[in-house]
């Protein structure tokens, strides 16, 4: 255990998913990935970057999405997030566009979330990583068996979460949240695709903040210093 490099007190509670099968498979598959001179996203430090920056035992808000970006000095480890000087991905943007309309927010010049994760928002992908220029090409590995487990984790070991669920994936994994104790919001996906379908005008992140002061939780600033 004092090998694996993830927070303590994630590590508490998943400590058993790291001696099941799927994760040895996983883990040999990321070795043999990198052994063939593959570039995989996030680097290996930031693969476990949203339960870092967001302890079991301080998350308030859950922000599913799906795979890391697959290009360059994007993917950190947090969902959505990109690193300072990369360019805002279009599904951000409408995120930022929905926090302005919603709470009239300035929208920010870039697009690094780590002021979230900080605050007890967990960004967490279903799949922790990837092959450059490979979209999805990490997907049914194994990672998707682990964050189900951490999802599950937080829906028994915690009271009054928010669950932001967007899009028919997000919702799927969260079909285990007991709704009677935690607060779970659906929409459309904030993809170009599909966010003039409800995504723009849901109110989630005011909505979220409500709940959160209604259950004696400091809500979330959704403002992103630059």
């Amino acid at each position: 255990m004092a090998e694996i490099k993830l927070e303590a007190s994630w590590l508490e509670v998943l400590a058993q998913e790291f001696e099941k099968d799927y994760m040895k498979h996983l883990r040999a598959f990321l070795i043999a990935e990198k052994k063939a001179g593959k570039t995989i996203f996030p680097e290996g430090k930031n693969m476990f970057a949203a339960f870092d920056h967001t302890p079991f035992t301080e998350v308030k808000v859950v922000i599913l999405g799906q795979d890391p970006y697959h290009g360059p000095n994007q993917a950190h480890g947090l969902s959505f997030s990109v690193r300072k000087g990369v360019r805002i991905p279009p599904s951000l943007q409408n995120m930022y566009k929905e926090i302005n309309r919603d709470l009239g927010l300035p929208i920010p010049g870039h697009g690094f979330l780590e002021s979230w994760a900080d605050q007890g928002v967990l960004l967490l992908n279903s799949v922790l990583s990837v092959e450059q220029a490979q979209a999805a090409s990490h997907q049914g590995r194994g990672w998707e068996q682990f964050t189900d487990a951490a999802v599950s984790a937080l829906n028994k070991g915690r009271d009054h979460l928010v669950f932001l669920l967007w899009g028919s994936y997000a919702q799927k994994k969260g079909n285990v949240i007991d709704r009677s104790r935690h607060l779970v919001l659906t929409s459309p996906h904030p993809s170009p695709l599909s966010a003039h379908r409800g995504f723009l005008g849901n109110g989630h992140f005011s909505k979220a903040n409500d709940y959160l002061s209604q259950t004696n939780q400091t809500p979330i600033d959704w403002s992103v210093p630059n």
